[in-house]
């Protein structure tokens, strides 16, 4: 199989989704060489890797610095294949790697390059981007829609559907392989979370999992668990949140739990690495992140691959309405979309289906049946191999 070189400044052991879909692109097209930027903890992380990591000090940006290293690596490496894990503004280096014996070009799009498409200059560079790769891909409806019209008409009709590809065998339901999964246990693996009270068997469980920025709507989650706390019913064992990750916003987040009702209510994971997600996402109930589009609409979400993978985990899922988000789930039927400012509706979504844990099981298995049909790594793997022509 021809060698691909994957260039990105997206890669683990980093955490967040673009990441983890970057990573699970390199291990679906198997023979590759990466080039990506330094990580303090990359050592042990790359040794553990079937193939190759480049990394250089800093961003990588289409220098003739980064230019010089790719040709260097697809000679020595022989590889003929280029997917850019961003396509802005990386694919700049497009023109460049194709005079320098590249046959086939992948840019990757996110959600970051739906203002590229907005704005006057970022939206002519995004064109010559288009016209020099083989492909542009889109991994929402939201983005394909808010991209394709900044494209010259040849690159549009070349656009390929190339979502995160998540693994029904890795996230999925665990009734079986943890004792009390779906009735609200959630003792963190040892050493993996911090604790705001002790767990508890038999608690109907909400998990929140991304990065503590202001995009992810946590503040907005707070305030509705705290009407959720208020309108609990009498008698029933209290619910509780789980809050995985990490970010600028972790103090003020953890100030606002100490004024709740039951501050013992939510626990703090801390940051995960993403293959210990699955387990603890399969301990919850219901998922639940009411994300928001900032910066007067160029910073929306552009999926949202964390609602994927709880669906895939057999949650019922809550989303907040912001971009590509409607397209991980089939609302009313595997989850709902919320407004991201809308702390009542979120906290009476939460009662409803925290107080009907049947409810939200059906939910939670309409939810996988969706995963598993529209971002099955079976389906990546299939448009990679034609959008590079690997056979």
């Amino acid at each position: 199989m021809p060698t691909t070189l994957v260039i990105t400044n997206d890669f683990p052991p980093t955490l967040g989704g673009i990441e983890a879909f970057i990573g699970q692109i390199c291990g679906a097209l198997g023979d590759v060489v990466v080039l990506t930027r330094r990580h303090p903890q990359a050592a042990a992380h790359d040794r553990a890797l079937p193939f190759p990591i480049h990394r250089r000090s800093g961003l990588l940006l289409p220098t003739p610095a980064t230019l010089r290293v790719a040709r260097q690596l697809m000679e020595r490496h022989s590889a003929t294949r280029v997917v850019f894990g961003a396509a802005a503004p990386l694919g700049l280096l497009a023109p460049g790697l194709r005079r320098s014996g590249a046959t086939h070009l992948l840019a990757i799009s996110h959600g970051h390059e739906t203002w590229w498409a907005r704005l006057p200059i970022a939206r002519a560079l995004l064109r010559r981007i288009g016209d020099h790769v083989d492909a542009v891909s889109y991994i929402s409806g939201y983005t394909h829609a808010a991209i394709a019209p900044a494209l010259s008409p040849p690159a549009r009709a070349a656009m390929v559907r190339l979502p995160p590809p998540v693994d029904p065998a890795r996230f999925r339901p665990q009734h079986e392989d943890l004792d009390g999964a779906h009735s609200g246990l959630a003792t963190p693996d040892p050493g993996a979370a911090e604790s705001v009270g002790r767990p508890n068997r038999h608690r109907p469980t909400v998990i929140a999992a991304g990065r503590f920025i202001h995009q992810k709507g946590f503040d907005t989650l707070l305030t509705a668990w705290a009407r959720v706390l208020t309108a609990w019913p009498v008698g029933r064992p209290v619910p509780q949140l789980v809050m995985v990750g990490d970010g600028p916003l972790r103090a003020t987040l953890q100030a606002s739990v100490q004024r709740l009702p039951h501050p013992d209510s939510v626990r703090f994971t801390g940051p995960l690495p993403h293959a210990s997600v699955p387990r603890e996402m399969a301990r919850g109930d219901v998922f639940a992140l009411p994300v928001r589009t900032r910066w007067w609409g160029l910073n929306p979400e552009g999926l949202g691959m964390v609602f994927v993978e709880a669906a895939a985990c057999g949650l019922a899922v809550i989303a907040g309405r912001s971009g590509g988000t409607g397209d991980t789930l089939v609302p009313g039927e595997s989850g709902v979309l919320v407004e991201p400012e809308d702390p009542e509706t979120l906290a009476a979504h939460l009662l409803d289906l925290l107080t009907d844990l049947p409810r939200a099981r059906a939910m939670g298995a309409a939810g996988r049946a969706h995963v598993q049909e529209h971002f099955s790594p079976d389906t990546t793997a299939a448009v990679l191999r034609q959008v590079l022509d690997l056979g």
